[in-house]
């Protein structure tokens, strides 16, 4: 009996075949194999087809499907993880109506700071537990403003992962989880968000029905059966956003415990047992795939934009020409703890939410032409990262989450030693590194929501914990005395 997760992401589709009795990824593949076209129509857009999530995920089902031998009728259930805060919008024919606006597009900006303004912002915290942003339901008012044709069109709006589910099954649901990443659901009142869809002027009817994080949410039809080469009949039994998913992957489910990422950009995602909020809004706070009415669980969620693209132009601009990722580690390890004094902001692509949305740039300080060279600015970098890390982790401790324990991915910085002990030596967690990615994760969800695994403890006791980084207390205060130089410059801004 396998298990079939999905990750629908902006820049590829990847399919994961899981074999349930051992918990094993016997069989993945993404499309495309170059990066998925982002069309930008003017500055700051950015929408996908939503076709071209459907072609690409056919293509991953059939290169998954062949490379394992699996049986059609060996799959029990299936999962999809997705691009969060994206916008889909089909007609009661199920036609889509116009392209996705997705998560990185800015042009509602204006329309959910104007909403937390008229609305107050200890309303939108205390409801939503954030400002309404540049979420779906903002995007979705700038469709009603300027494409009013397409907008009475409208049968129902969904999210990434909704429209796939909508794809395989005939039937359009969503779940809370994925209404509080568009600003569509009322905390306080536990239901979906009126104070904002009226503000908005949206009709109730457009919200799709709410069904369970881990439940049936549909059936493969036969129609889709056959564009997948799948069995008419699989349940759909989970679906999530990329970074509550994420946290999933790596058996985060409890107030306390953290998933974090360190590529392009960073996260730092931490479960919260309690609802609470940022009062300025520094970080997101969207339902966790195990939160219900009855048990609080929140995914707080610290994005830094500035994170493994401040080591890459490291890589590029300032480390000897040639040089490898590993070879560049090695060299950082030739300065000490603190870089000699060099501290450096990475804030150097785009405005950072943790700053309340001020755009600082990259900056470099403390350099002594007679005393540093390579080594102190490639080590300040990685140092720099963490810091940026440590700053939005003392937020996240303020509202009511001690992070203990960092669960992470064995990827990207997190394959860098000096990022990972200065990380473990400047909050005092210890790092445990996990080989897992989005679509296993996707396909253990459905293994859960199935009752095929009792809870996420069996679905994941074959989660393979590759190593563990203890905090040195040996050296605790050269780095409190390295992050409180680097906070001391970005308190200047």
């Amino acid at each position: 009996m396998y298990l079939l997760g999905y990750d629908i992401g902006s820049s590829s589709v990847k399919a994961s075949l899981v074999n349930v009795d051992s918990g094993k990824c016997v069989a993945s593949s993404f499309f495309p194999k170059t990066e998925a076209e982002i069309k930008a129509v003017q500055p700051g857009w950015a929408e996908q087809d939503p076709d071209s999530w459907w072609s690409y995920l056919k293509s991953a089902t059939h290169a998954v499907m062949t490379e394992s031998g699996v049986a059609a009728n060996d799959i029990a259930a299936i999962g999809i993880s997705y691009q969060m805060h994206g916008l889909v919008c089909v007609d009661k024919n199920q036609q889509v109506l116009r392209p996705a606006i997705i998560w990185c597009d800015s042009r509602a900006v204006p329309y959910g700071q104007k909403a937390f303004e008229t609305l107050g912002e200890a309303t939108c915290l205390s409801h939503l537990l954030n400002s309404p942003g540049n979420f779906t339901a903002s995007k979705l008012a700038w469709v009603k403003e300027h494409e009013p044709e397409i907008y009475e069109r409208i049968d129902k709006i969904m999210l990434p992962g909704d429209y796939i589910a909508m794809k395989m099954s005939g039937t359009i649901c969503t779940t809370i989880s994925g209404l509080s990443e568009g600003m569509l659901w009322d905390f306080k009142k536990n239901e979906v968000a009126s104070l904002l869809m009226d503000y908005y002027g949206f009709d109730s009817k457009l919200i799709p029905e709410i069904k369970p994080t881990f439940s049936e949410q549909g059936r493969v039809n036969s129609w889709a059966a056959k564009e997948l080469g799948l069995k008419e009949g699989i349940p759909i039994t989970y679906r999530a956003g990329d970074q509550p998913n994420n946290a999933l992957s790596l058996n985060v489910f409890n107030p306390g415990e953290i998933a974090s990422t360190a590529g392009t950009s960073g996260v730092v995602y931490g479960v919260n047992g309690e609802v609470n909020y940022d009062p300025k809004s520094r970080v997101n706070t969207f339902a966790h795939v195990n939160h219900t009415t009855d048990q609080t669980r929140l995914g707080v969620l610290l994005c830094i934009n500035g994170t493994g693209i401040l080591n890459s132009w490291v890589k590029r601009v300032v480390a000897p020409e040639g040089i490898s990722y590993n070879d560049m580690n090695d060299l950082a390890t030739q300065a000490p703890i603190g870089s000699s004094g060099v501290s450096i902001l990475p804030f150097g692509n785009g405005a950072e939410r943790m700053l309340e949305n001020k755009e600082i740039g990259c900056s470099i300080h403390g350099v002594n032409f007679n005393l540093h060279g390579k080594h102190h600015i490639i080590r300040a970098a990685q140092e720099g990262i963490v810091f940026s890390f440590k700053y939005g982790i003392d937020i996240m401790e303020r509202m009511g989450i001690p992070v203990q324990k960092i669960h992470a991915g064995h990827a990207n910085m997190f394959l860098s030693p000096i990022f990972r002990e200065t990380l473990a030596g400047i909050t005092g967690a210890t790092i445990e590194l996990y080989d897992t990615d989005g679509s296993v994760g996707a396909a253990k969800g459905a293994g859960m929501g199935a009752g095929i695994y009792k809870d996420n403890n069996d679905a994941f006791a074959s989660l393979e914990k590759l190593a563990v980084i203890e905090p040195n207390l040996k050296y605790r205060a050269e780095y409190d005395e390295a992050y409180a130089r680097w906070k001391e410059a970005l308190e200047r801004y």
